[in-house]
């Protein structure tokens, strides 16, 4: 876009400002997109969620799709890619089918943890080493989902273990993206939007309401607001360094409570706060330290595609 290409002319510190501005704006609409899509799927199922938002996407995509369409003819490790459109299919699923039952607020700290699960699996699964300041780290973050799972025989629910089922789902995923450096972005999104596509074709036979014209404007709005903050992350990330922007992206948090309390009228609890200060605190930890030792990590903590 002829706006993009002035902004990467620019002096470093106006691409940077430019960059923080993309990243905070991506954050505002993967924030309200699932906002929209929390209020959907208080009317219709996850499936036509996911399968009506991701043709939106796809339509808006095509006209790239086509222009790259040789990209997709040489894809680097198939079997490595189809698992990791089928984490991205099954994570987006376990998130919005949490927020069926819990406040976005809550779904978003979930969520929050992945970078710090991340770090952790790539100890664990890929034998990467770890030292003690990030495990310490590691530890205090999950101290953080504890505390906002507030886990007892009364209060762990069905849909907080979903949430945070979808959230190691999401750890997995990026761990395989990093792994996939060379596939190009637009492979890599519309792939998603296309694993989201059949899951929610396959969901919505068994669950259809036919959608009124609002609601279809509505489920077009979802799809198009998530590409569009795709395109503004991965512009962001252009103009500026990844440690810049980064961290601007635990903003979702605060736009999670905006929206829970104003449109829903959720007021998050104590324990949620508290957790979620403490996984952001942490994930920012591990995101400086492993800057500093060099490391390029994936540790976008953008909601869901």
């Amino acid at each position: 876009m002829p706006l993009f290409k002035k902004l990467s002319a620019y002096d470093e510190r106006s691409a940077r400002l430019a960059g923080i501005a993309l990243m905070l704006l991506s954050i505002f609409m993967f924030s309200f997109g699932d906002a929209m899509g929390k209020f959907m799927v208080a009317t219709y199922s996850v499936g036509q969620l996911l399968f009506l938002r991701a043709i939106a996407a796809l339509l808006l995509l095509s006209p790239i799709i086509w222009r790259q369409r040789h990209e997709f003819t040489r894809l680097e490790r198939p079997w490595l890619q189809l698992l990791r459109v089928t984490l991205s299919t099954l994570e987006v699923a376990a998130f919005f089918l949490a927020t069926v039952y819990l406040p976005l607020a809550d779904v978003i700290t979930y969520y929050l943890a992945g970078p710090i699960f991340v770090t952790a699996l790539s100890a664990l699964l890929l034998g990467e080493h770890v030292g003690w300041r990030r495990w310490t780290a590691i530890l205090i973050g999950f101290c953080g989902v504890l505390i906002a799972l507030r886990p007892s025989a009364q209060t762990v629910s069905l849909p907080a273990l979903i949430a945070l089922g979808g959230s190691l789902s999401f750890a997995l995923l990026m761990l395989i993206t990093r792994s996939l450096r060379e596939t190009p972005d637009i492979v890599m999104a519309s792939s998603q939007f296309c694993g989201t596509f059949l899951l929610g074709l396959g969901l919505s036979v068994f669950h259809w309401v036919p959608p009124t014209g609002g609601s279809l404007v509505l489920f077009a709005l979802a799809g198009l607001t998530s590409v569009a903050a795709l395109f503004c992350v991965n512009r962001s990330l252009k103009l500026a360094p990844a440690s810049v922007v980064v961290p601007y992206q635990y903003s979702m948090i605060v736009w999670a409570v905006i929206f829970g309390f104003v449109v829903f009228g959720d007021v998050p609890s104590m324990a949620t706060i508290i957790g979620a200060a403490i996984i952001i605190g942490a994930g920012l930890y591990i995101y400086l330290r492993e800057r500093d030792l060099g490391r390029q990590e994936d540790t976008q903590v953008s909601p869901p595609v």
